[in-house]
C-alpha cells in the first residue's frame, strides 16, 4: 500500500475532480464522512475492500489510488511539510505544527518546505562534530565487544546469499560476486570518474553499482566494494540518521562483505584445522581466501572468541603510531582519551604495532611478546603502504593463547608501562638538559588536521559531486554511453 499521506491526498484529489463532497462520497459507499476525512488526512489506513469501493465511486482504478506519486504540486508540498514537521529535530524545538489550509498560498508552502530543507541540509553538514564522532566510535567498539565481534544474523544472510549462487568453498571470484548482484537486480558498472570522495556508488533507481576500473590502493578490493553496496540492500539500510547510525551501517556492511568473501563454514574449518596443528596465522587465512591482510585479520576477530574460544585484539596503526581502528576483548590496555575513544591516540612505542615499522624486511609477519600492566600478550603484525602513509595490522592474544599460533617461538619481547608517561613519551632528563634550547625541528604537517569534518547525507561524501555523477551516468545520458 502507498504511504498514507500520499494515499489520502490522491483520494481527495480524485474525489474533488469527480465533484463530490465528503458527504456525497460517503453516501455512495455507505461510510461516514468523518471516517473518510480521517483517511484523506492520513489518520486511518483503509481496508482494500474500502479502497475498491472508493475507486469505483470516483471513477478510477485501485492502482490509480495506490500510485506512489503525489497527484499535483500542491499535494507534494503538503506532504513534504508534514514529513518535515514529523521529524525528531523539529519536534524537539517545541514549535506548533502548521496545517496547510485551503487559503494558504502555494508560495507560503514552498517557503516553509524550503526552510525545512535548508535546516535539514545544515544539520547533515554538521552531522559529526569531532567529539560526537569519537563518542560514536567508542559506543560502536563497546557494542562489538559485548558480542565478541560476532554478528550471527549477518553470518546467516551472507551464507544464504553465497550458497544461492552455487559457491561452496575457496576464494570468492569476481564472477560469483556478479552473480550475487544479478540475483538482487543489480549490474556492476566500472567507471573512471567516481566522485573523488566515494569508493563506490549504489544507484537504486537504475539497479547499478558503480565501481572503479581496477583495485584502488589501501586494501579495498573490487569484490569487497561490490558486496558492501549489496549489503545495504540485504540489511535494509536507509539514509543514516546521525553519525552513530552511519558507523553502524558501515560496520554491518563490512561484516557482510567479509562473511561472503570468507564464508562461515569454510573459514571455521580452516581455522579449526590450523588451531589443531597449533599453526594459526593471519597470512595463511589471507592467502586461502584471496583477501587483504586487514580483511583476514578482521574476519579472525569475528570468529576467534565465538567459535574458537580465543580472546583477541586487533589494531590498525598509522605510521606515526596513531590508532586508526581498534578492537579488544582480551584486556589489552588500549590508549584512550577522556571520552573513552581510542581512534587517533598514540600506541606505546614498544608495542608490536610500532616495532614492526623498524624492520628492513617486511614480507612476513613480525611476532612479539609484550609485557603490559594488564598482562603479557603475543602479537603478530604485518605492515603495509596506504595512499599517503604506511600502516600496520596487528592481531594479538593473551600469553596463554599463544600456543595456538605460528611465531610463538619468537625471541622478540618488549615491556610497556603505558599509560605511564615515563614509559615512552617523556624524554630522558639528561637529553632534555643536553638539547633544550640548542635545536629546532620543523614539524611535518599532517593533512588530516586540515581535513573537513564528515559532511553530507553520507558523511564524507560531497552531495553535489555525488548527484552530478548520478545524473551524468543515468541511462540515456551522453556520458553513460
Amino acid at each position: 500500500m502507498a504511504d498514507l499521506p500520499t494515499l489520502g491526498r490522491r483520494i481527495r484529489h480524485f474525489r474533488t475532480a469527480a465533484g463530490l463532497t465528503l458527504e456525497e462520497l460517503g453516501a455512495r459507499i455507505d461510510v461516514a464522512p468523518s471516517q473518510l476525512s480521517l483517511i484523506e488526512n492520513a489518520r486511518r489506513e483503509p481496508r482494500l475492500t474500502l479502497l475498491t469501493d472508493l475507486a469505483r465511486a470516483v471513477g478510477v482504478t485501485v492502482a490509480d489510488l495506490l500510485d506512489e506519486s503525489p497527484p499535483d504540486e500542491r499535494s507534494a508540498l503538503e506532504i513534504d511539510l508534514e514529513r518535515a514537521q514529523s521529524r525528531a529535530a523539529y519536534r524537539e524545538l517545541g514549535l506548533p505544527t502548521v496545517r496547510p489550509s485551503k487559503g494558504m498560498a502555494d508560495d507560503v508552502l514552498r517557503a516553509l518546505v524550503g526552510l525545512h530543507g535548508e535546516l535539514d541540509r545544515r544539520a547533515r553538514l554538521a552531522i559529526a562534530t569531532p567529539e560526537e564522532a569519537r563518542r560514536a566510535n567508542t559506543r560502536q567498539r563497546r557494542a562489538m565487544q559485548a558480542v565478541d565481534s560476532h554478528l550471527p544474523e549477518i553470518e546467516a544472510l551472507a551464507s544464504r546469499d553465497v550458497e544461492a549462487v552455487g559457491h561452496r568453498g575457496g576464494a570468492l571470484t569476481h564472477r560469483t560476486v556478479s552473480l550475487m548482484a544479478e540475483r538482487m537486480g543489480l549490474d556492476l558498472v566500472h567507471v573512471g570518474d567516481l566522485p573523488h570522495s566515494a569508493r563506490c556508488v549504489l544507484d537504486l533507481e537504475n539497479g547499478r553499482i558503480y565501481l572503479p576500473p581496477a583495485s584502488i590502493p589501501g586494501g579495498h578490493g573490487l569484490r569487497s566494494l561490490a558486496l558492501q553496496s549489496m549489503a545495504h540492500l540485504v540489511l535494509g539500510h536507509g539514509e543514516p540518521t546521525d553519525y552513530a547510525d552511519f558507523l553502524r551501517q558501515r560496520q554491518e556492511a563490512s561484516y557482510y562483505a567479509a562473511a561472503c568473501l570468507m564464508p562461515l563454514g569454510p573459514t571455521i574449518a580452516f581455522l579449526e584445522e590450523a588451531k589443531q596443528e597449533r599453526n594459526i596465522a593471519i597470512e595463511d587465512l589471507r592467502d586461502a581466501f584471496g583477501v587483504t591482510h586487514e580483511a583476514a585479520a578482521l574476519r579472525f576477530t569475528n570468529l576467534a572468541t565465538s567459535r574458537l574460544g580465543i580472546p583477541v585484539h586487533f589494531l590498525r596503526v598509522d605510521g606515526d603510531g596513531s590508532v586508526m581502528r581498534a578492537y579488544e576483548n582480551d584486556g589489552l590496555p588500549l590508549p584512550v582519551d577522556a571520552t573513552g575513544s581510542t581512534e587517533g591516540q598514540l600506541v606505546c612505542r614498544h608495542w608490536s604495532a610500532r616495532n614492526a615499522f623498524s624492520r628492513s624486511t617486511r614480507t612476513t609477519e613480525y611476532y612479539q611478546y609484550t609485557d603490559t600492566p594488564k598482562g603479557t600478550f603475543f602479537e603478530a603484525t604485518q605492515t603495509g603502504q596506504g595512499d599517503s602513509d604506511e600502516f600496520s595490522i596487528t592481531v594479538g592474544v593473551p600469553y596463554q593463547e599463544s600456543k595456538w599460533f605460528r611465531g610463538r617461538e619468537t625471541g622478540h619481547r618488549a615491556s610497556s608501562r603505558c599509560p605511564d608517561l615515563t614509559c615512552c613519551r617523556r624524554p630522558e632528563p639528561g637529553a632534555v638538559e643536553r638539547w633544550h634550547g640548542r635545536a629546532w625541528a620543523s614539524a611535518r604537517v599532517h593533512a588530516h588536521i586540515f581535513s573537513p569534518l564528515p559532511q553530507g547525507t553520507y558523511p564524507g561524501i560531497d552531495d553535489r559531486e555525488l548527484y552530478d555523477f548520478l545524473e551524468s551516468h543515468s541511462p540515456g545520458t551522453p556520458a553513460d554511453g
